[in-house]
């Protein structure tokens, strides 16, 4: 029987969601499991360009009917909404086949951000059109000389007299670029100094003024440097201006960051099953590879991790969905899929090549592309760094500070996702609320590790009392990320808590992941007490903070079972 917790493409029917959307999901694994495995390998060591997946994307209308918001679709197209469930799942399946796919679709969401909070009606209806087209799109933020650091750009529009500008800089490593019918591109005026002078203006990439320079990475995907030079701004190509610019640019990383959670996932499940079924099948000293007791451990810990990503990132997708200006908890969850779920996908992929060795580099695996890829996903839309700084934000209103929110139920319903593009300013994090996580813990405490676990949250929340950072310790970022690292494995358990009661998740794999997590707090307690700044008191609270999982070979030896039944459970086909 298969896993139910993993995507298995011979099996997969997502049933949950409405016809259209059922047969576009269906009709995506079916166009890469025709294409082989070979043709996929080959492609992605010939860095070959993704045409022929643009142009299914195109015939099958994926990305418009995914991508276009209920209010920009045309009478009759009922199906087209901007739905975040559908896309994380889309996410997934292109995770799952390799990310050169899933990064051209990252970048078309990024580039249609600022075009969807815009208040320009013909900029809007141009880009539903190339949506219809089968055109992806760019999004044009980053500098080589200053990143992604929008205080510091050097794309410079000059007023032309006419209402107009005329647009001359250059951006850096900006996916689609090479193709992109319409590539939002941030700037600032000559004429205007401060955060007035903002502007976020539509680009076409294949205008006479807009010069392709290179591509700054040696892979398929087209991570491009373009230069403008003079490039015509007419008034109908302004998005945004001023401050709004500068609010569209972060809204939509926070729209964009949430999809790296489950590229990530697929990733990690296509992954998955090559690693254990070579592992199974491997004889050394006259046993399979499996039956040594390091092995079982590594591969069980790196299923359960991979369960914790789908737990967690499923059930932010609710919180993601019932956003509203009175409800903003999805900026925390929205990072932490980031940093946290992204950096689980590397763990789970560390711990399964340990097990496969030499066998990880061939060149006829998936593994071996699973292996650098993984690598990329906690380095886009903002380091793993920038992102645990921002949720320590939010720690203190988190654990000490709940508000009362109505329930939030699964979100697999057909609707359209419209406040994501009306998240208004970009500030204020620190008043965020939230509802109480104590709760999702209460509901497991039955279950040993996660009762262990439930200590060291306590004893976290005792910590932000009485041995907090000081104001000399909140400069010192190094110190302040090995906390983070302690609240977001809160979190994280907590959405994990959540989706297991919403999913009847099975309890052995739930406490045996449990085990897990109590080892990385303890760890992450330990990495606290050594750093450079740690007062006394922070010192004596970490070594306190440790804890032992709860051992249970019976349980470990049922999650096993789980582990080897993947064995030739799916191979893509040739």
């Amino acid at each position: 029987m298969a896993d139910q917790l993993l995507f298995n493409p011979h099996t997969y029917d997502p049933a949950h969601f409405d016809p259209e959307t059922r047969r576009l999901l269906r009709a995506t694994v079916d166009w890469f499991e025709a294409r082989g495995k070979r043709k996929l390998i080959e492609d992605y060591r010939d860095r070959a360009w993704l045409a022929d997946f643009l142009a299914f994307s195109a015939k099958e209308g994926l990305f418009e009917t995914f991508l276009t918001p209920a209010a920009e679709a045309v009478e009759g197209a009922s199906d087209k909404r901007w739905d975040t469930a559908r896309i994380a799942a889309l996410n997934e399946i292109l995770g799952f086949y390799g990310l050169d796919y899933w990064y051209a679709w990252q970048v078309t969401i990024l580039g249609l951000g600022p075009v969807w909070q815009s208040g320009n009606a013909a900029a809007r209806a141009r880009a539903a059109g190339l949506l219809a087209d089968g055109e992806v799109f760019a999004f044009g933020l980053s500098e080589k000389t200053h990143g992604a650091d929008i205080y510091s750009t050097d794309m410079l529009l000059t007023p032309d007299g006419q209402g107009g500008f005329r647009a001359t800089g250059s951006k850096y490593y900006i996916g689609n670029g090479n193709e992109a019918g319409l590539v939002s591109v941030f700037g600032r005026r000559t004429d205007i100094d401060g955060p007035d002078g903002y502007v976020f203006f539509a680009a076409d990439s294949r205008h006479d003024a807009y010069h392709l320079v290179k591509n700054v990475v040696d892979s398929s995907k087209y991570v491009s440097e373009f230069r403008l030079e003079g490039y015509p701004v007419a008034a109908e190509d302004v998005l945004h201006t001023g401050r709004a610019a500068f609010d569209a640019a972060l809204n939509t990383v926070n729209v964009g960051k949430f999809n790296l959670c489950t590229a990530s996932i697929g990733i990690c499940e296509h992954a998955m099953y090559e690693a254990v079924t070579h592992a199974q099948n491997r004889i050394l000293y006259g046993r399979p590879v499996t039956a040594f007791p390091h092995v079982r451990r590594e591969l069980t810990d790196a299923y359960v991790r991979l369960a914790g990503m789908k737990l967690f990132s499923d059930r932010a997708v609710d919180y993601f969905r019932t956003a509203s200006p009175d409800d903003r908890r999805y900026l925390l969850f929205n990072p932490m899929t980031k940093m946290k779920v992204t950096t689980e996908g590397e763990k789970v992929v560390d711990l399964m090549w340990d097990v496969i060795a030499a066998k990880g580099f061939e060149k006829d695996n998936y593994f071996a592309q699973a292996a650098v890829e993984i690598r990329g996903l906690p380095k886009l839309e903002g380091t793993v760094h920038v992102n645990l700084a921002l949720i320590l934000k939010f720690m203190g209103n988190h654990l000490l500070n709940p508000a009362e929110y109505p329930p939030v139920p699964t979100r697999l319903d057909a609707a359209d996702d419209s406040f994501l593009f009306r998240q208004g300013p970009a500030r204020g994090l620190g008043s965020v609320r939230f509802h109480d996580w104590r709760p999702a813990f209460d509901a497991y405490a039955h279950l040993p590790n996660v009762a262990r676990l439930r200590e060291q949250a306590d004893a976290l929340c005792e910590f932000v009392r009485t041995a907090a950072p000081d104001e000399e310790q909140s400069r010192d970022l190094d110190l302040l990320l090995a906390v983070g690292q302690l609240f977001a494995l809160v979190v994280h358990a907590q959405l994990v808590l959540e989706q297991a009661g919403l999913t009847d998740l099975d309890a052995d794999v739930l406490d045996e992941l449990f085990a897990v997590l109590v080892r990385d707090f303890s760890a992450h307690a330990v990495e606290l007490h050594g750093k450079d700044s740690a007062t006394e008191a922070q010192q004596t609270w970490a070594l306190g903070a440790v804890r032992r999982p709860v051992v249970d070979e019976a349980r470990s030896g049922r999650v096993w079972e789980r582990v080897e039944a993947l064995s030739g459970a799916y191979e893509m086909n040739l």
